[in-house]
């Protein structure tokens, strides 16, 4: 019992002085105007040291409209995403690895593939972690657009 215990403190210890990652869900949140479309993207760690996360994508508009996606989660330093307004009101969010394209006349997100993007897409902001590594989202007033590099 009390070699368990000091391992348990031990461990504890460890994650508080090399900085261990929570499971606790880590949401952060957009309004994008216009469309009045609310977006947010949840950061969920998978791993208590290594910087693994699983991403889930929510959009809201008026009315009822509300769905869920999960993004392609972050293998390794990945989870930024950029978001952007469309044409007739959607909404895209876009990772390294994947595209997501929230329309809320039909209330739904569809994976897409990159080549398929409409083109005149208006930076609104992105996801990403901040000087902390806190989870936040950054408006493009905030911060100017990061494209990433191409596959």
């Amino acid at each position: 019992m009390i070699a368990h215990w000091r391992s348990s403190v031990l461990s504890a210890s460890v994650c508080l002085l090399a900085g261990c990652n929570s499971d606790v869900p880590v949401p952060a949140v957009a309004h994008i105007v216009p469309p009045g479309v609310e977006v947010t993207v949840t950061r969920v760690a998978t791993h208590p040291f290594l910087a693994r996360f699983n991403l889930q994508l929510m959009a809201k508009s008026a009315g009822d409209c509300a769905v869920r996606s999960d993004l392609f989660p972050d293998t390794g330093g990945v989870s930024r995403r950029n978001v952007y307004r469309g044409s007739a009101d959607r909404v895209y969010v876009i990772g390294q690895f994947d595209v997501r394209r929230f329309d809320p006349r039909s209330c739904r997100i569809e994976l897409m593939e990159f080549r398929m993007v409409e083109s005149g897409l208006i930076y609104a902001g992105s996801f990403d972690t901040d000087v902390s590594g806190h989870w936040t989202f950054f408006p493009a007033e905030m911060r100017s657009e990061r494209p990433f590099p191409p596959l």
